[in-house]
């Protein structure tokens, strides 16, 4: 087996023409396309990427990093052999090539030196540690959520990246939407006069610790099982696996499906009342239901179904959020639509319908932070206080009860039980 070591951080290729200057004799003819003519890039303006885990969220993610000619993705990396050469048939059809590489080892995307950034798009037990491995090789990464599986792995990430200063984009994309980011502006600009609740719809909380049933396993070449599980526990193949039915399972998921919205809608409710730097510090379940609550009184509500028990959330679509003030409120969703009362909180407002799934926005950020090296909207600490967030609303829901949370060290306040819940180990050798 591979030992998963990466060696000290030395600047990648953009960095290094950025911070050097060289001077050279000038050729007589310098071809437009080095130039950035004729609808090409210029070489020292172009990203160039490498795609891991491209499974049907990542090839939608990957579509669109190609809408940007910035882009030049190199290589893609995929344990299931159908992924990695559907993909690259995508790649080679933008690129106008054959030159699009494919491999199952995503150590060799990480070794390459002409590779500025990857998107990360596994399945949620990889994303962590991809991540890490990502930064510590000088790579900026654009991650899909839920990027961590534990309240200790967000924190080991976001200490990477911070420590190896790398652009970090978590794929949730809501924050770059039109719709949600008006809702937060609404919420932050003080015309909903004091918020005192947020509303988080989150999906419906399982936990499965089963095994399906064992199959034959594939060829290495087909399907690298061994690798799809990472460094998740061992359990027997099962073609359901790699074909999705790995969600819901406890050794693949992250806070009992929590997070699978969670990621999303807990991150808007806490931009809306400006806490990207903190999480509730108390957490109780009621059901299906987690009240929380900020050191400075506002309320987050976590609810499975409609709105206060009732209704659909106004049909604004999957994963709508809700900000209470006392001079009126706010809701939005994955239709593009955004409601109000009072009504007139959007007179004049141009939105637009763009669909809370669509990453397009967040892309073109993650892309302009790779080449002026500024902050993404959802960056790791980001990331990490959200996930955070989620993760210990979901312990509270696993052992019943209300918890108490430091949020500056993250650790439950005497509870060694729910303590000991914010870890998980690794399997060998799939480490950092």
């Amino acid at each position: 087996m591979i030992a998963l070591e990466v060696m000290t951080y030395t600047p990648n290729r953009r960095e290094f023409l950025k911070s050097t200057a060289v001077a050279v004799g000038m050729p007589m003819i310098i071809p437009a396309s080095a130039l950035g003519r004729d609808g090409t890039v210029a070489p020292s303006n172009r990203i160039v990427l490498g795609a891991i885990g491209i499974g049907p969220r990542g090839r939608y993610v990957l579509e669109t990093f190609l809408k940007y000619p910035e882009a030049q993705f190199v290589t893609v990396c995929d344990v299931q052999k159908a992924n990695a050469r559907t993909a690259k048939m995508m790649v080679d059809r933008r690129n106008g090539n054959q030159d699009c590489g494919t491999t199952a080892d995503l150590l060799e995307v990480f070794g390459r030196d002409d590779i500025d950034a990857v998107m990360i798009a596994t399945g949620d037990r990889w994303h962590a540690l991809a991540t890490i491995l990502a930064a510590k090789a000088g790579k900026d990464v654009y991650s899909e959520k839920p990027c961590a599986l534990t309240i200790a792995e967000c924190a080991e990430l976001d200490d990477t990246v911070q420590r190896y200063g790398r652009v970090f984009q978590a794929g949730t994309q809501r924050r770059n939407v039109p719709n949600f980011r008006h809702a937060i502006e609404l919420a932050r600009s003080g015309r909903l006069g004091r918020v005192h609740t947020v509303h988080a719809s989150i999906n419906q909380l399982v936990e499965n610790h089963n095994w399906l049933p064992a199959e034959p396993e594939p060829a290495p070449e087909e399907i690298d099982w061994d690798r799809w599980l990472g460094p998740a526990p061992w359990r027997p193949y099962n073609i359901a696996y790699v074909r999705g039915r790995w969600r819901g399972h406890h050794d693949f998921e992250a806070g009992a499906r929590l997070l699978d919205w969670g990621a999303h809608t807990v991150d808007l409710c806490q931009a809306a009342i400006g806490a990207d730097g903190t999480t509730p510090v108390e957490f109780e379940p009621d059901g299906s239901t987690i009240h929380a609550r900020y050191a400075d009184g506002v309320k987050l509500v976590m609810r499975f179904g409609g709105y206060n028990g009732e209704g659909d959330w106004l049909n604004l679509g999957t994963c709508p959020v809700r900000f209470d003030g006392d001079k009126g409120w706010v809701q939005a969703g994955d239709s593009g639509k955004i409601v109000t009362e009072p009504a007139s909180l959007l007179a004049g407002s141009h939105i637009g319908d763009m669909a809370g799934t669509d990453p397009t926005d967040h892309v073109r950020e993650f892309l302009d932070c790779v080449k002026s090296r500024g902050t993404t909207a959802s960056n790791s600490s980001v990331m990490r206080k959200t996930h955070v967030a989620c993760l210990a609303a979901a312990i509270a829901w696993r052992l019943g009860r209300k918890l108490t949370l430091d949020p500056a060290k993250e650790s439950f306040v005497n509870d060694e039980e729910a303590n000991r819940m914010r870890s998980r180990a690794r399997r060998a050798p799939w480490h950092a």
